[in-house]
C-alpha cells in the first residue's frame, strides 16, 4: 500500500472540505440567509456557478466512465464529453433561465405548475430515484480510485470516499460545493495536463505514437477515430447526446446549480466557463484510457482500474497525488450535488408540500441534511454491486427523457395532466422493458439505445395525447407566467 500517496491525497480532501466548510457554515449562520443550505441563499457569483455547472456532470461516469468507454469504443468516446457542452448550452441560455423565471425550487414544482401535483410527486419520486442511482456510481467511482492508491477493495474505498462525499456538502450546502469546486477545478486541470506529457515520456517509445500503432497492429484503427464506425457513431455518439441533452437538461442536479445563481446574467456567462472546464476533460481522459490498453501490464488489469493504476505506476508521486486527489474531488463534487438534489426534492416535494406546510427553513434544512445522510450510507452500501458504468447510465439517463419533453410542450404548448401522467408511464415501463427483457431482440433493434427509444414513445403519446384531448394553455401563453416572483437578473 502506499502510504505517502494515500495520506496526502485524503489529507488534501479533508483540510480542504472541513476548513472551507465550517468557514462557510459560519457565516451562513451569521447571515441566517433564506433558502441558504439548498439554493446558497440564490447568491451564487460567476465562479462559482460555472466551475459547479461543470464538475456537476463531471463525475464518475466522465473520469472512470471515459477510461471504460474508451477502453470498449474508442475515441469515439469522445463524444461524451461533446454531448455534455451541448447540454451546457442548453441549461445556461435556455433552462436554466425557464427555472429562474419561474421562481421554483426544485423541477417538480415546475410540473405542479404546469399540470398539476399529482405529476408533481410521481416525477419527484422518479427523478430522487433516478439521481440516486448515479450517485451509485459515483460512489463505485470514489471506491476505484481509492482502490488504485491502495489494496483496497472498492467496497471500503467506497466507504472512505463516501464520507468525504458527504462531508462535502454537510456542512454549509450550495455555497460549500460551489467554492470546494473552484479550487478542485484549478487543481485539477493543472495535474490532467502535466500528466499528459509525463505520460508521454513513460509510454513504451516515448510518444503517444505507439498507442496508434497497437490499435492499428490489432486491426482496430477506428478506435483512434472520433467518429469510430458509422454503426458505432449512431449507437454511441449519437445516442449518448440525445440521452443527455434530454435527461439532464430539466435535471435537479444541473438546475439546482442555476437557482442559486444571483443573477440572470451569471447564468448566460457562465457557459464561457463551464463548456471549455467540462468539455475539454473528455479529451485527456480518452487519451489516457486508450493509452491504458495498449500497454499490455495495464491491460491484464481489465477496463475498471487500469487506467488509474497507470497514472499511479507511471507519474511522479507527487503529480500522481496532484491527479488523483482531483479525480477524487470531482467525483466528490458529482456525489455532494447529487445527493443535496435528491435530498432538496424529499424536504421540498414531499416533506414540505405534502406533511408540513408551514415548516420553516431549518426544519427544511434540517431534514435536508438527514437525507444526504441516509442516502450517502445507502449508496456506499451497495457501490460494490454495480455493472459497469456505462451500461447503467444508458438506463438512468433514459428515464428522465419524458420530463424534459413535458415541460417544453407545459411552456409553449398545452398542459393536460392525463396525457402528461400517461406519457410518463408508458416511456418508463418501455425504458426498463428494454433494458430488462427480450424486447429489443423481438423486434430486431438490440442495437438502439434506450434513449432512442424512450424518445420516440415519449413524442408518440405526448404528441398524439395532445392532438385528441383539451387541455389548458400553455404557460407562457397564461397569466402564471405574468405573476411569476423570479425577477429576471
Amino acid at each position: 500500500m502506499n502510504y505517502i500517496l494515500l495520506s496526502v491525497v485524503i489529507a488534501y480532501e479533508v483540510i480542504l472540505i472541513f476548513g472551507l466548510g465550517l468557514w462557510l457554515a459560519h457565516r451562513r449562520k451569521q447571515a441566517e440567509d433564506r433558502d441558504g443550505f439548498a439554493l446558497a441563499g440564490r447568491s451564487l457569483p460567476l465562479p462559482a456557478v460555472a466551475i459547479t455547472l461543470a464538475l456537476t456532470v463531471l463525475g464518475a461516469a466522465h473520469i472512470l466512465g471515459i477510461f471504460e468507454m474508451a477502453w470498449f469504443v474508442g475515441a469515439v468516446a469522445v463524444w461524451f464529453g461533446i454531448a455534455h457542452v451541448l447540454l451546457l448550452t442548453v441549461v445556461c441560455l435556455v433552462t436554466g433561465l425557464w427555472v429562474r423565471r419561474m421562481g421554483v425550487s426544485t423541477i417538480p414544482e415546475i410540473l405542479q405548475n404546469l399540470y398539476g401535483i399529482e405529476t408533481r410527486l410521481l416525477v419527484s419520486c422518479v427523478m430522487a430515484g433516478n439521481m440516486f442511482g448515479i450517485l451509485t456510481l459515483e460512489a463505485q467511482g470514489l471506491g476505484i480510485i481509492f482502490s488504485a492508491m491502495t489494496d483496497w477493495d472498492i467496497k471500503t474505498g467506497a466507504m472512505v470516499g463516501g464520507f468525504l462525499g458527504i462531508s462535502y456538502v454537510i456542512l454549509a450546502g450550495m455555497r460549500e460545493i460551489g467554492w470546494l469546486n473552484v479550487i478542485n477545478a484549478t487543481v485539477m486541470y493543472i495535474g490532467l495536463i502535466l500528466a499528459t506529457i509525463f505520460l508521454a515520456f513513460r509510454l513504451p517509445g516515448g510518444t503517444y505514437d505507439t498507442v496508434a500503432t497497437y490499435y492499428e497492429t490489432a486491426g482496430e484503427p477506428h478506435m483512434t477515430s472520433i467518429y469510430g464506425t458509422p454503426g458505432l457513431f449512431m449507437t454511441f455518439a449519437v445516442g449518448i447526446t440525445i440521452a443527455l441533452l434530454f435527461s439532464q437538461a430539466t435535471n435537479q442536479m444541473l438546475l439546482q446549480v442555476t437557482m442559486s445563481a444571483d443573477s440572470d446574467r451569471t447564468v448566460r456567462r457562465a457557459l464561457w466557463i463551464a463548456a471549455p472546464v467540462n468539455g475539454l476533460f473528455a479529451v485527456f481522459a480518452v487519451t489516457i484510457g486508450l493509452a491504458a490498453k495498449s500497454v499490455p501490464e495495464f491491460n491484464a488489469l481489465g477496463p475498471k482500474v487500469a487506467a488509474t493504476a497507470m497514472l499511479v505506476e507511471y507519474l511522479p508521486q507527487w503529480l500522481s497525488a496532484l491527479l488523483l486527489a482531483s479525480f477524487l474531488a470531482a467525483i466528490l463534487s458529482t456525489f455532494a450535488i447529487l445527493a443535496l438534489a435528491s435530498s432538496t426534492l424529499f424536504s421540498m416535494d414531499i416533506y414540505k408540500t405534502l406533511f408540513k406546510p408551514e415548516a420553516t427553513e431549518r426544519e427544511v434544512t434540517r431534514v435536508t441534511r438527514l437525507l444526504i445522510v441516509g442516502l450517502g450510507v445507502i449508496a456506499i452500501a451497495i457501490a460494490s454491486y454495480l455493472p459497469p458504468i456505462l451500461v447503467a447510465l444508458s438506463w438512468l439517463l433514459a428515464w428522465l427523457v419524458p420530463v424534459f419533453w413535458l415541460v417544453v410542450f407545459g411552456l409553449f404548448w398545452k398542459r393536460n395532466q392525463p396525457v402528461a401522467i400517461a406519457t410518463l408511464v408508458i416511456a418508463w415501463v418501455i425504458n426498463s422493458a428494454w433494458s430488462f427483457t427480450s424486447l429489443p431482440a423481438l423486434v430486431g433493434l438490440q442495437q438502439l439505445p434506450n434513449a432512442y427509444i424512450t424518445l420516440i414513445v415519449t413524442l408518440v403519446v405526448l404528441i398524439g395525447g395532445n392532438l385528441l384531448m383539451e387541455g389548458r394553455p400553455a404557460y407562457f401563453k397564461s397569466d402564471g407566467a405574468a405573476k411569476s416572483p423570479q425577477a429576471a437578473g
